[in-house]
């Protein structure tokens, strides 16, 4: 527990120190001073897993498959769908039988770049998750061993498999490393954002970098605090005082991992890279524009019991949040056409 602790305090001292750095920052294209929001054009991968073109072949038609659920008829695209930023759209999740779950469906635009997933981060990786939908009863509700001696004798499937992974079993290993070599390509890079930091002065308006400006500004926006660096996150857990958890029995988020005071109702800061495709917004989908989303900040939270100390209320004009907004909608790659994978029979 003592390293979780000096960790956490680390966290916290690190973004305090990060927002104060920010007055460092020139806010010209292609300053240097803005080089650590530069994103790499390729996320990191584990030994063994580097992703290629069958084993991306092979996640990718695994990932839109339905026959990897309970009933057929779910597949992990059903909850994220490229059509709706790769969420849903929905306040929070539906599962098995449409039952409705209590998180909503995090975005897995750029979850590569993640060092814990899922909103509590009860998974290392992305391999460590790929499995978790299929096993859980409330979601794809599949039976695993049906699931491998399916795949098994899918002439299709094994063809792939032995493309992708030669000489190891079509088992959970290899499901799960095919499926997050394909979530590493959804990726967003190249937003007008990111083409300005790279020194392209015309792709962000006066007023969006107004907006980067008050988002960066601990007095005034604060939001660099938590959504730092090059994939707008802290990959931290933190109480925003939301609504949901002032009712009874709240979801107490990364508490349940991590059974620290701090951490009640905690749950992980998303990256808000294409943040206009994945509304409704929190992990309780109780924010629907970006409008509420910048009062419900302005307002410090909603719900004051455990907040984190990373939250404070904000004084903003209405211009500030205006061009707040224009500059959160600057970070969103333009949209282009997604094809679906042909399955195997």
């Amino acid at each position: 527990m003592k390293p979780f602790i000096i960790s956490c305090c680390f966290l916290l001292i690190s973004f305090n120190i990060s927002a104060q750095d920010m007055s460092n920052l020139v806010f010209e294209a292609g300053h240097p001073s803005l080089s650590e929001w530069i994103l790499p054009d390729q996320p990191p991968y584990p030994e063994g897993n580097k992703p290629t073109p069958p084993r991306v072949t092979l996640g990718k038609a695994l990932f839109f498959d339905p026959r990897l659920s309970g009933d057929g008829n779910m597949s992990c695209a059903t909850c994220h769908n490229p059509l709706m930023g790769w969420s849903d759209g929905l306040p929070t999740a539906r599962g098995f039988q449409s039952k409705v779950l209590d998180r909503a469906t995090p975005v897995i635009t750029n979850t590569a770049y993640n060092n814990l997933q899922m909103w509590d981060g009860r998974k290392k990786s992305l391999e460590d998750q790929a499995m978790g939908p299929m096993e859980a009863t409330v979601e794809m509700n599949m039976n695993i061993k049906s699931l491998f001696e399916w795949l098994n004798s899918n002439e299709e499937y094994k063809a792939m498999f032995a493309k992708a992974y030669p000489g190891e079993p079509i088992a959970a290993a290899s499901l799960s490393k095919a499926i997050a070599s394909f979530e590493r390509t959804v990726v967003s890079n190249n937003s007008r954002f990111d083409r300005w930091i790279k020194g392209d002065a015309s792709a962000l308006s006066k007023a969006e970098i107004e907006g980067f400006k008050v988002f960066v500004d601990p007095d005034k926006g604060n939001c660099a605090v938590c959504h730092s660096g090059n994939n707008f996150t802290d990959d931290g857990f933190h109480n925003i005082g939301l609504i949901s958890f002032g009712k009874e029995n709240p979801d107490l988020g990364r508490y349940a991992e991590v059974p620290l005071k701090l951490m009640k109702g905690a749950f992980k800061t998303p990256t808000i890279r294409d943040i206009e495709y994945s509304a409704p917004y929190f992990h309780d989908g109780s924010v629907a524009t970006l409008k509420e989303l910048i009062d419900f900040y302005e307002r410090g939270g909603d719900v004051k019991t455990n907040l984190s100390p990373n939250l404070k209320k904000l004084t903003l004009s209405k211009t500030d949040k205006e061009n707040l907004e224009l500059f959160l909608l600057s970070l969103s790659s333009p949209k282009k056409a997604f094809l679906l994978p042909i399955l195997p029979k």
